[in-house]
């Protein structure tokens, strides 16, 4: 009779660096599947802020697009009511102070923008360079930035004062007459304000302008020096197109500030005289606040918010904000 030989024991081996197969087809790679609630954490986590943004922006907007089409004037409530366009159409067709002021817009924040970037553009030159005494420089060159408006607007009112500012001593100079107010007169009102507003906007360019500038790398200067370029060669061709984000940006977002320009030209000026440097955003506030005619201002409002959303979107496409720069 046939004795059975009897087999050995199989013997499964595992594999170095993982657990042990227990059945089923292997996975190959890729992460491990995670949960429903693992997957919404993140979006739970940035909730409150979203909804803090949400409260902030979306409904001031939604109401001052409400408020547009009524007519809603606080001293005159037997008239308010619904009006669907007709605050639209008044300003377009029967409101030349909305054109007076949409054109001194566009000149003051013109005037003011390329004023504030050449002049800061030439101090973070200037500063970026290393000389003695580098730090108190800057220091002074940005301390205008930290003055609030209002409190801008009181230095330069003591400067244009007739009796104790600049024009005094100009006076006594021979230059001009005494008791001239440039802020009355309006052949020097605007330049007065530009002036003013200069001060303070400044230091924002050169700020922006400076940071930029320490990222260059300094081996790019170096190998132009050896080349024969310039410092004319090597603005032009290594400075300038390391600014140029730097430059659309800092201008972009100072163009729309210049805009909405309200505090200083209030407190300086007050909108005059006569009108001459009353911008949109001043008129809006003068139609709410003291016409208390608070849905035509909200139409104001939505048209001026229109005209900055178009000019914005239309500058980073011209200016190829972003793209490699060749």
């Amino acid at each position: 009779m046939a004795h059975a030989v009897a087999k050995p024991p199989r013997v499964t081996r595992r594999r170095t660096g993982g657990p042990a197969r227990t059945g089923g087809p292997a996975r190959t790679g890729g992460p491990a599947r995670t949960g429903g609630p693992a997957r919404r954490l993140p979006y739970l986590l940035i909730a409150p802020a979203g909804l803090l943004m949400l409260g902030f922006i979306a409904y001031p907007m939604l109401s001052v697009l409400y408020y547009s089409l009524r007519n809603y004037n606080v001293t005159k409530p037997w008239r308010n009511g619904y009006a669907g366009l007709d605050n639209f159409t008044r300003i377009f067709t029967d409101d030349p102070q909305f054109w007076d002021t949409l054109v001194f817009s566009g000149k003051w924040v013109v005037t003011e923008v390329l004023s504030q970037l050449l002049l800061g553009l030439a101090l973070a030159l200037l500063v970026n360079q290393t000389f003695l005494g580098r730090g108190l420089a800057r220091a002074l060159v940005f301390s205008p930035w930290a003055v609030s408006g209002v409190l801008t607007t009181t230095i330069w009112m003591l400067l244009y004062n007739p009796s104790t500012g600049i024009s005094r001593y100009l006076a006594d100079a021979g230059i001009g007459t005494y008791g001239t107010s440039v802020l009355s007169d309006t052949g020097t009102v605007f330049w007065a304000a530009v002036v003013a507003e200069l001060w303070r906007g400044v230091p924002f360019f050169a700020i922006l302008l400076l940071a930029d500038l320490q990222s260059i790398p300094r081996d790019l200067y170096e190998a132009a020096s050896v080349d024969g370029a310039g410092r004319a060669r090597r603005f032009l061709h290594i400075t300038l197109p390391h600014l140029k984000d730097a430059i659309v940006l800092s201008t972009l977002l100072r163009g729309v500030w210049e805009f909405n320009n309200v505090d200083l030209l209030y407190t300086l000026t007050g909108g005059g005289p006569a009108g001459q440097t009353t911008t949109l955003p001043l008129y809006v506030a003068n139609t709410g606040i003291n016409g208390h005619d608070f849905g035509y201002a909200s139409a104001l409002t939505t048209v001026a918010f229109v005209i900055l959303l178009f000019c914005s979107i239309l500058y980073l496409r011209l200016s190829k904000f972003g793209g490699e720069t060749k």
